[in-house]
């Protein structure tokens, strides 16, 4: 039976995530998940492309969101009393445009010195409307482009598989920054050709497969670089036609609801199958080596 193994939401878009044994799904995705944004003064937002070390900053929700803990090596933590409205700051993410709203120069301040560059910090406003792209339409906070990352056990299995293979050091799940991960399909990159499924009370349909940049690269306990794995074995038989490699899959939420550890995930249409809440399996021409499908 195919369940939720691990649910993780990043309250700051390239910090550390936090790992939850339940969870919200708002249409945006699961609650408190990429709310929060750095970004330069032109309104580029900050990430671990550039600043890698972003992935030490562990921020930590706390009173049902009215409060932000950021916490960071060698400088002192900060707790933010979070602002819903406000001045508005443009924010970003690839080719959407919006606003947030501003933070405050204290949280200004704590962000621009431990990235060492002038840094403000964003929330998303009451009023934020962004439509995400793929093969269903949704929406995002401030993720890269949709509302939730799948992957599953089985894949990375066999990632780790071929990485030792090659005599290098597997990685861990978390370089992927999922939000849900699978257990228990058996066939690796099983989520590629999942289209509608459900889990709890929430429901997701697949928007595209997930493009990986570098940073699978970096270490998330120490923010450093350790490539070249996993890129370097993903290319081996995770190449995208448009460029780049594929590990996972990006969802739109179609039933807000909750999740929880240990919920039975039920996949009720497959790529290239009518929908069917009796489709329990993938379809039996499913291989672990099949090629990534256009984004």
């Amino acid at each position: 039976m195919a369940k939720i193994s691990e649910l993780v939401y990043y309250p700051v878009k390239g910090c550390r995530g936090t790992v939850v044994r339940s969870a919200e799904v708002t249409p945006a995705g699961l609650e408190h998940d990429r709310v929060f944004m750095a970004m330069g003064a032109d309104g580029a937002f900050r990430s671990q492309r550039r600043h890698p070390m972003m992935a030490a900053i562990e921020p930590e929700v706390l009173d049902g969101g009215r409060k932000l803990r950021l916490s960071a090596p060698g400088i002192e933590d900060f707790e933010l009393d979070v602002l819903f409205d406000g001045p508005r700051h443009p924010a970003a993410t690839f080719t959407w445009q919006g606003k947030g709203v501003d933070q405050g120069a204290e949280a200004a301040d704590w962000f621009s010195t431990v990235l060492g560059q002038a840094s403000v910090l964003v929330r998303v406003s009451s009023d934020h409307d962004r439509v995400t792209n793929g093969e269903r339409a949704g929406t995002a906070g401030f993720a890269d482009g949709h509302a939730v990352l799948v992957t599953s056990e089985s894949s990375l299995d066999l990632l780790s598989e071929r990485i030792s293979s090659r005599g290098a050091e597997p990685v861990p799940m978390d370089r992927f920054r999922a939000n849900v991960v699978v257990s228990g399909w058996p066939e690796p990159h099983t989520e590629d050709r999942v289209r509608v499924m459900s889990a709890g009370t929430a429901e997701f349909g697949y928007a595209k497969l997930c493009v990986r940049c570098a940073v699978p690269t970096i270490d998330q306990e120490t923010g450093r670089k350790c490539g070249p794995e996993p890129t370097r074995t993903l290319a081996d038989y995770r190449r995208h036609p448009e460029g780049g490699v594929t590990f996972g899959m990006k969802a739109m939420v179609l039933r807000p609801g909750q999740l929880s550890l240990g919920d039975e995930v039920m996949v009720h249409s497959w790529e290239g199958t009518a929908s069917s809440t009796e489709a329990a399996e993938p379809p039996l021409t499913a291989t672990a080596s099949r090629p990534a499908e256009s984004a």
